[in-house]
């Protein structure tokens, strides 16, 4: 061969070698390069699949709890396990507000709480932290994104006022548009965050976020919940939720105490029998919620509960389809008995104000012509030279007149607004005397008495009028008892009794008290007897006195027939118990001529005391007026003033002005006491000065003018 040939072949080939070693070493440089690409995708989707691993593994534990404390530390938790940090915290806001402006206008209070807090941080756990803290905490609510800071300069980064990190991270916890909080990482490993690291804690900021929400949601709904349920149950009225067929889905304390069932026994029952039996007009109310109409509250008188109950409904909208599929309504049941008794009471006592008014004007007016009548008649009963006949006649007047006073006393006391008298009363002993002074009667009657007379304090009060209380009582009581039918016991039982009040009960075994005849029991002047048998005052008037009393007065049907009267009075002070003054006894008069000062605008009460004591041979004076009174007063001495409670000196009374400017004249005073207004009468109370009831008889009138001499005599 060519040796210019063979060396052209030598170097071709020598070129090809060169070729294809370079091409081998390229591809050995590919493959290398492959291989280092395929390791980092290794590594990278090993790191992937360990951090989807671990974000599954947080959100399995997170979603197995919707207690906000054990989220808030899982996360925690993980955050600095995925980071490989020395310190992780999780604050969240108070009260659930959003913290977009970073505390404005909020720098007198906390805004943000630190839940959860581990490793260097784990000191900050419960701690508050205001809206004025500069540290990255509180910075970090007003970002829309994660936050870094390393330090620089070696210098620290502040997390909060008092504590600082080399490097941290913070993330808002966004949920819905609101920020709950945020997570912040402090010092992770090799000092700073990769952007896999930063990647990684926006993924469980987003997802922990979430999470907190709807345990804060969750929270709020059962507090809600817990609330409402509280509420329901501690309401004093009944509260039913029924269903379409009328039956009882859910109930309250308080309507299963009314059903007189444990709330596990009332679920179930149909309503309207449970409360009422049968009643058309509670299902009509029912059905006019079912319906979703208003309805007005209706009241019933239930006999199976024994009660008077108030009952209202609504409709509760169902959610969906507009709210038809399901007619289920909740009813009110209030208990009402008590209301409509108080009611009673009020307007029975607004009817005797009223009438008490009237009474009061008309009683007044029939004071003086009784006191003539009743004065003049007994004076001429006296009078030795009467024929029999005009005795006679002059007799009936007397006791007519004697009958028309007593009836304007019971008038006075039914107007009357207060105890004529304050005084420690032994109730028990007044019953006593009581049933002592009516034991002839009551055994002409046969009727059977029987007493169970506890322990029981003074009241404080007028004796008489106490007393006119139970002799009221005792009349209707045996009046009641003596309708019986052959065979039926006539008997009246008497209790007394202390706990908060002192109490007293007057039962008998007459026929009872009709349903039609109850509302009407106190008013005046009503009356069942026979004309001429009763007034219709006996009870009004025992009902004023025992309100004037401070005291109430209700009626009992017993099971077994007949009524009952209970009467609960304040018991006495226990500084009230003072000694009674002492009053002189009326004495035979000296033979001695007394004088005598008369206070009175009317005509025949002043012919009567002047007839009275003129044929004893005293002098009696009579003055013009009140002001010429005390003008008569002033320059001559009296034996007594006899004097009118309402005559008036100087717009005052003349009683009150004469003690005031002599008050040595005061034991020589006697009013003549009828109808006083409530504010003349607490003056006269005042002063202590002795007095007659009008209309008075000769008998009264002398006793009391004899006791007021035998005073004068005294001292």
């Amino acid at each position: 061969m060519d040796p210019l040939i063979q060396l052209a072949l030598m170097g071709l080939l020598s070129v090809a070698a060169a070729g294809l070693a370079w091409r081998a070493i390229r591809l050995k440089h590919r493959l290398e390069w492959s291989e280092r690409d395929r390791r980092r995708a290794a590594d990278e989707l090993n790191r992937r699949l360990s951090e989807l691993f671990s974000l599954q593994e947080l959100s399995f534990i997170l979603s197995g709890s919707l207690q906000l404390d054990r989220i808030v530390e899982q996360v925690v938790r993980y955050a600095m396990r995925f980071l490989d940090a020395q310190g992780a915290l999780v604050a969240l806001t108070l009260d659930g507000e959003a913290a977009g402006g970073a505390g404005a206008g909020r720098e007198d209070r906390p805004l943000l709480q630190v839940t959860a807090a581990d490793g260097t941080l784990a000191a900050l756990a419960g701690r508050a932290i205001g809206a004025d803290d500069p540290g990255l905490v509180v910075r970090s609510l007003g970002r829309e994104r994660l936050e870094l800071v390393r330090s620089s300069g070696g210098e620290p980064t502040r997390l909060v006022a008092d504590v600082q990190a080399d490097s941290a991270a913070a993330v808002p916890l966004r949920a819905h548009g609101v920020v709950v909080g945020t997570l912040v990482i402090a010092n992770p490993r090799g000092g700073g965050f990769a952007a896999e690291d930063i990647r990684l804690l926006s993924t469980v900021a987003t997802h922990a976020a979430i999470v907190i929400a709807n345990a804060r949601f969750f929270e709020m709904v059962r507090h809600a919940k817990e609330q409402w349920e509280t509420a329901f149950d501690s309401l004093s009225e009944g509260i039913a939720v029924v269903d379409d067929a009328g039956r009882v889905r859910r109930a309250n304390r308080s309507l299963a105490a009314m059903l007189g069932a444990p709330i596990p026994g009332v679920i179930g029952r149909e309503l309207v029998e449970a409360l009422v039996g049968t009643s058309p007009p509670l299902v009509d109310v029912l059905a006019a919620a079912r319906a979703g109409d208003r309805v007005q509250p209706i009241v019933l008188r239930s006999t199976t509960l024994g009660r008077a109950i108030r009952v209202t409904a609504a409709r509760i909208p169902a959610p969906g389809a507009g709210g038809t599929q399901d007619q289920s309504v909740v009813v009110l049941v209030e208990d009402v008995t008590d209301q409509q008794a108080m009611e009673s009471h009020l307007i029975q006592s607004e009817k005797l104000a009223a009438v008490g008014q009237l009474v009061s004007g008309v009683a007044h007016e029939l004071n003086n012509p009784l006191t003539s009548i009743a004065g003049l008649s007994e004076f001429l009963l006296e009078q030795k030279e009467l024929g029999a006949k005009d005795r006679g006649h002059l007799r009936v007047i007397h006791e007519q007149a004697d009958r028309a006073g007593r009836i304007v006393r019971n008038l006075l006391t039914f107007a009357r607004k207060g105890p004529a008298e304050q005084a420690p009363v032994d109730l028990n002993d007044v019953i006593q005397r009581t049933l002592l002074l009516m034991s002839f009667d009551l055994t002409l009657k046969d009727i059977v008495v029987e007493t169970e007379l506890g322990t029981v304090p003074p009241v404080l009060g007028d004796r008489h009028a106490l007393q006119q209380v139970v002799l009221n009582l005792l009349n209707n009581a045996a009046q009641a008892v003596t309708t019986n039918p052959p065979g039926r016991p006539q008997v009246i039982h008497l209790s007394t009794w202390f706990d908060d009040r002192v109490r007293l009960r007057v039962a008998d075994t007459g026929p009872g008290i009709p349903d039609d005849v109850l509302p009407q029991l106190f008013t005046p002047f009503f009356t069942t007897k026979e004309p001429g048998q009763g007034t219709g005052l006996g009870l009004s008037i025992t009902y004023s006195i025992v309100e004037a009393h401070g005291g109430r007065i209700t009626v009992e049907r017993p099971s077994d027939g007949g009524a009952a009267f209970l009467v609960d009075l304040p018991a006495a002070p226990a500084a009230a118990a003072a000694a009674p003054r002492k009053t002189p006894e009326p004495q035979a008069a000296p033979a001695v001529k007394r004088t005598i000062l008369l206070v009175d605008d009317d005509p025949a009460v002043r012919r009567m005391v002047k007839a009275l004591f003129g044929r004893e041979g005293h002098s009696v004076e009579v003055a013009r007026s009140g002001q010429h009174a005390l003008d008569l007063a002033r320059t001559r001495g009296y034996d007594l003033i006899l004097a009118d409670a309402q005559a008036p000196a100087r717009d005052r009374l003349f009683v009150e002005q004469l003690v005031e400017t002599q008050p040595d004249l005061r034991d020589r005073v006697l009013v003549g006491l009828g109808e006083v207004p409530p504010p003349a009468e607490k003056a006269l109370a005042r002063l202590g000065v002795r007095y007659v009831r009008k209309p008075f008889n000769l008998r009264d009138l002398r006793d009391e003018a004899a006791r007021v001499w035998a005073a004068a005599t005294l001292s």
